[in-house]
Formats: structure tokens, C-alpha cells, sequence
């Protein structure tokens, strides 16, 4: 699902806007809200018919409380970075006394989905039971990459995503992930069948569960075999060939910046270069101009 924002048509008390960012990998819909308020905000959270996770980014004003009920203060203290789960079906409400700005991230599981894609069984237990209100530094670091990462449609956060949204669901409620069979990553054979299906497809978006698939691997199994393999993560080693087919074009053909950029998937020449001098220390035109001198 490609990322958008959508205005709410109808608004709680005392919010003055509200949008929303939204996009999907792995069967894990991502929702990035933003409110903008003026005062008291009491309003019964979104998505309550699916399981669903949100965390808290950002909050200017009166620290924010999740609540069972819209008159019953949460039970548990404030703590930085705190965040909820709740199981398909619960109604869950979200209070301040007085707030300014809040911006949170939802993620929906589909848990069959999820479950298929990761070759794993989630616990029972961890899928069912509610969390009012906790804290996870490493699931709230992974949500914030992720929702950094909704509005980027370089082909490269779809492995990037899906590798993000594995991680925070192993975290959650999967059992703890089988380790790779060899301790050295991906057998000669594996790694040859996926570096020549990368290369095949580049620039294009890729799952990271078809890679995990052509492996034979789940997701979780196959992001740790293959960065062992290469020393990268599949996003990173897509991002980086697609600068190195970027170099090639920059030296053996006259195409413009703007052409590079295009044949390379990215969204354009700004993007473009700003993503190329972070790999090699220059410019394209720079780097260009030093080669063909």
C-alpha cells in the first residue's frame, strides 16, 4: 500500500487537525497520526476490531495515557516512550488533560498473515493478553526507523520495512528465532540463488519474504544468515548495488543526473545524490568529473 494522508472528517474535542500517513509490509499495516490539539483530548482509539500495537513519539502538552474506559485513569504510571498492545476486539481510549501536539504510530497485525510470512508460530499468550501501558526501548527504536519510513517510496524500504516490521513482531510475541543450522550464514548456494535474483530485479521494490522463500528460510532466520553472508542487511546490500549501477552509468554513459537517478529507482536527482554521498564521500557530478579526468 502506497503511504498517503488522509484528513479525519470528524474531529474530538479540542483537535484541531489530525492527518494520517499509512502504508503496509509484511501484513503489519503502519498508521503515523499526527494530532494537533488545543486543551483536554479524550477519544476512543482507532482499529479496535484488529490486534494492534501503538506507540508514543512524540507529545507536546500533558503526557498522554491509554485507558480501558474513557473515566478511568490508566492504573499505570507515566514512563518515557511507553506504549500499548491490545488484542483484536478491545476498546482502548486515548487521554490527555492538556496537550498541544501528539504524534503516534499504530501497527495492525494480521496474524495469519504475519505468521505465513515469518514461518513461525506466534505464543498464544503474548498475542492475547493486553499491555496497558509499557515500555521497550528496542521496540520503540524499530517503530520510529519504521515510521521514518513510511513516506519513502524508494524502492529499497519495501526489504527495509519488511525487515523492520519482522524484527518488531519477533519482539513482541514470536518465539524466540531458530539459530542459522552453520553459525556462518547462508550456504555458498543460497546466497548465489538470492545475489543473482537482486540483480535480476534492481531497481525494483522486493519482499524480503520472497528472498526469505528462495532461501527456504523465515524471515527472521534469513536477514540474520544473509548479513553474516555479506555483512549487510537485504536493504543495505539492494542500496548499495543500486549505487554501484549508478557509478557504471556515471562513467560509461552521458546520461544526465536526472536520467541515473530514474534508471536507478530513485525518486529523484536531489534524492539521487544526497543517497550517493553518503556511500562514496562526493557528489555524482564530483565523483563523475574525478573519473573522467
Amino acid at each position: 500500500m502506497d503511504a498517503r494522508t488522509d484528513p479525519s472528517p470528524t474531529l474530538p474535542e479540542n483537535v484541531l487537525s489530525l492527518s494520517v500517513s499509512r502504508r503496509a509490509w509484511n501484513g503489519v499495516g503502519v498508521d503515523i497520526t499526527e494530532y494537533h490539539c488545543a486543551g483536554r483530548a479524550s477519544h476512543q482509539l482507532f482499529h479496535e476490531s484488529e490486534t494492534r500495537l501503538s506507540v508514543l513519539l512524540e507529545e507536546i502538552g500533558s503526557p498522554c495515557e491509554p485507558r480501558l474506559r474513557e473515566d478511568q485513569p490508566c492504573p499505570i504510571g507515566y514512563m518515557p516512550r511507553h506504549m500499548h498492545f491490545a488484542p483484536a476486539g478491545m476498546e482502548m481510549w486515548g487521554y490527555s488533560a492538556d496537550t498541544r501536539f501528539v504524534k503516534d504510530a499504530n501497527l495492525t497485525f494480521d496474524l495469519d498473515v504475519l505468521s505465513e510470512r515469518l514461518a513461525t508460530d506466534f505464543d498464544a499468550d503474548a498475542t492475547a493478553t493486553p499491555r496497558l501501558r509499557f515500555s521497550d526501548d528496542r521496540i520503540w527504536t524499530l517503530v520510529k526507523l519504521l515510521s521514518d519510513a513510511v513516506n519513502d517510496r524508494d524502492p529499497s524500504t519495501q526489504l527495509y520495512g519488511d525487515g523492520l516490521t519482522a524484527a518488531i513482531a519477533a519482539r513482541l510475541f514470536a518465539e524466540p528465532p531458530e539459530p542459522a543450522a552453520d553459525g556462518n550464514g547462508l550456504a555458498p548456494r543460497q546466497l548465489r540463488r538470492i545475489v543473482e535474483h537482486l540483480e535480476a530485479h534492481l531497481p525494483q521494490r522486493i519482499d524480503l519474504a520472497n528472498l526469505a522463500a528462495l532461501a527456504g528460510l523465515s524471515q527472521s532466520h534469513f536477514s540474520r544468515a544473509f548479513k553474516a553472508s555479506t555483512g549487510m542487511a537485504p536493504y543495505r546490500w539492494q542500496l548499495d548495488a543500486r549505487i554501484r549501477r549508478a557509478q557504471a552509468l556515471l562513467i560509461d554513459t552521458p546520461a544526465s543526473l536526472d536520467q541515473v537517478a530514474e534508471s536507478t529507482g530513485f525518486a529523484d536527482a536531489v534524492h539521487f545524490g544526497r543517497t550517493f554521498r553518503k556511500f562514496t564521500g562526493a557528489t555524482p557530478a564530483a565523483w563523475r568529473r574525478e573519473r573522467k579526468n
